[in-house]
């Protein structure tokens, strides 16, 4: 299992009625999935990113108490207490497609100068291939194909509005046949990432330069 892949029993737990039983089909498993995948994969970022290791951090849910959650996923980024604060990577399941998103969620850090260094230097962002899509709300399934996005206009808003954030990646539907085959799966997902990453960067720059200057 050292190489792993996503069948329709995963996404199917996302059918399954209520909070406790849905929970214990994620933590049997998916999660393991995002254990065994997210840390292949965080080795092979760590190493593009110059950094020793970057942590792996998977959704646990721990505040539901009521309705079963609609989707789940791993984040590889951040430090050890938690991944929110900084800009992300993030791998999950809807029961419709898995999503692979560099994200920026829930008002991290520096949050306005990191959206306004995209916004001066685009030329990153729109270098992404036509497959890709954004978010500009992690908790909505909806997204947005990149060329449709009015990325400027979206941008800002992440800047200046309290809640606004921003994912970019791309989704692979639960039917694509590329998830038959565990070694095409994680070449796609790695392949995602590694086109975000000098988005990462420059973003993440700028979160350092801040907290040093701080």
């Amino acid at each position: 299992m050292d190489n792993v892949t996503f069948t329709k029993a995963d996404f199917a737990v996302f059918t399954i009625e209520g909070l406790e039983p849905r929970m214990a089909a994620i933590r049997k498993q998916i999660q393991p999935k995002f254990h065994l995948l997210g840390q292949r994969l965080a080795k092979e970022l760590a190493v593009e990113v110059n950094k020793e290791k970057l942590p792996v951090h998977i959704a646990q849910h721990i505040r539901r108490t009521k309705n079963a959650p609609k989707d789940t996923w791993m984040a590889i980024g951040g430090n050890n207490r938690g991944y929110k604060k900084y800009p992300h990577f993030q791998l999950g399941l809807y029961g419709t497609h898995l999503f692979i998103w560099l994200a920026f969620i829930d008002n991290p850090l520096h949050e306005e100068k990191m959206a306004q260094k995209i916004i001066e230097e685009p030329t990153l962002l729109f270098d992404l291939p036509d497959d890709y899509v954004v978010s500009w709300d992690h908790t909505k399934e909806q997204v947005i194909p990149i060329h449709q996005a009015e990325l400027l206009n979206g941008l800002m808003r992440w800047k200046t509005v309290k809640k606004g954030e921003f994912l970019i990646g791309r989704q692979l539907w639960a039917n694509d046949p590329l998830l038959i085959n565990p070694d095409a799966t994680h070449h796609y997902i790695l392949d995602t990432f590694m086109q975000l990453l000098p988005l990462y960067q420059q973003a993440y720059n700028v979160h350092e330069l801040q907290e040093t200057s701080d």
